[in-house]
């Protein structure tokens, strides 16, 4: 059975509580924090109780039913079926996710959870792909997925699909964020491909198991799909496509954008047209992806003894490996980013100094040593 926190546990159950969404748990999360709560009392609280610190009476009402009990016994049901949840508050949960301007409290998952920790690179484009652009997305993924990096799409027809495909076929790694339940395949004829990517990657999405696809949840999919990844590629978009969604909430929280050049006379490339013309970069191989993360990628041949290596580091240490990658921090960005009790974070950083892999710099910065992956020596 899997293990949670009690505040945790709290956050699913309030995220499964009907008439809480993501504002009204924002909301009662900011309450907890600015009176400063344990854990083991958020169970506890009653609708009175809850008034009392200022959540409005619908808030409160609803806040003061959740159960622990029933909570717990919702974890292990889903623990049988191999869903594991990751909320905001979880050592697991994506740095680069909490970044973004409306994270998902709880991420349920089935797979390799460590891969939301990866570098990834989200490719996405329209469902009725021409040749050109099926061709274009299986060199692109493919190549990406020699270079080690993860790619992450929708799982959708079309381009998604033949991402994840070529991915799984080249042995790398891939992510599918879904727009429905972590435990509904769709399209339906995905479900082989759903399978394949639950047992060799890993599948996300932040509605509870059992929800049933509808239109209004896959732009609120795609803010996930962007929000994990470092850039987005899209191959082929119509002026109106859904894949648009994705580079926007891309561009709003500051990821690159890449576009693979089509035909101008193409309906399909229209989309991916206007893109350029805004600012997305023209793409034509990975190479044009990789360039602009030369400072994370070491050379080809040297890419399986950085992947052993990274294998050495342990969860915790990956975790500060993928934030000081981006750029130096303070202990206080670091607190912030982990959401990780003092002592935890600072054991974990003297680890890490010990085995040389990060330095403390003036100032109480830290920094990622060597070429911002682990030294191959290390022991």
């Amino acid at each position: 059975m899997t293990t949670l926190s009690a505040r945790s546990l709290w956050l699913i159950a309030l995220h499964e509580t009907p008439g809480i969404g993501w504002l009204s748990i924002q909301r009662l999360v900011q309450l907890a924090n600015r009176h400063e709560l344990q854990d083991e009392v958020l169970f506890e609280l009653s609708k009175q109780q809850w008034l009392e610190l200022g959540a409005e009476p619908k808030l409160a009402a609803a806040a003061g039913l959740v159960q622990r009990e029933k909570a717990q016994e919702r974890i292990h049901l889903l623990s049988k079926r191999g869903i594991v949840p990751c909320t905001f508050f979880d050592n697991e949960y994506p740095p680069l996710m909490k970044e973004t301007g409306q994270p998902p409290w709880v991420l349920y998952t089935i797979g390799r959870q460590e891969l939301m920790l990866d570098f990834g690179i989200a490719v996405v484009g329209t469902r009725m792909p021409t040749t050109y652009g099926r061709i274009v997305c299986e060199r692109i993924s493919g190549s990406l997925a020699e270079r080690g990096v993860c790619l992450i799409s929708g799982m959708a027809r079309g381009i998604d699909g033949i991402c994840h495909r070529e991915v799984l076929r080249r042995g790398g790694s891939t992510i599918a964020v879904l727009g429905a339940g972590v435990d509904v395949a769709y399209p339906p004829e995905h479900r082989q491909l759903h399978e394949e990517i639950a047992s060799r990657g890993l599948v996300i999405s932040e509605f509870p198991p059992g929800t049933r696809p509808s239109p209004g949840l896959f732009p609120l999919r795609n803010r996930i799909i962007a929000g994990l990844s470092r850039g987005v590629l899209i191959v082929e978009a119509a002026e109106r496509s859904g894949s648009l969604i994705t580079a926007n909430y891309a561009l709003e929280n500051g990821r690159d954008v890449f576009a693979v050049p089509g035909p101008i006379t193409s309906p399909k490339s229209a989309g991916t047209f206007e893109l350029m013309k805004s600012g997305a970069k023209p793409c034509a191989n990975a190479e044009d992806i990789l360039e602009e993360y030369s400072h994370l990628f070491v050379s080809a041949p040297a890419e399986r003894e950085k992947k052993e290596v990274h294998e050495k580091l342990t969860k915790e240490e990956r975790k500060i490996y993928v934030i000081l990658e981006q750029g130096d921090a303070s202990i206080d960005e670091l607190q912030q980013k982990t959401s990780w009790e003092f002592g935890l974070l600072h054991s974990v950083l003297l680890s890490l100094i010990i085995k040389s892999q990060v330095k403390s710099l003036s100032g109480a910065l830290y920094t990622w040593t060597g070429d911002r992956f682990a030294d191959p020596d290390l022991h």
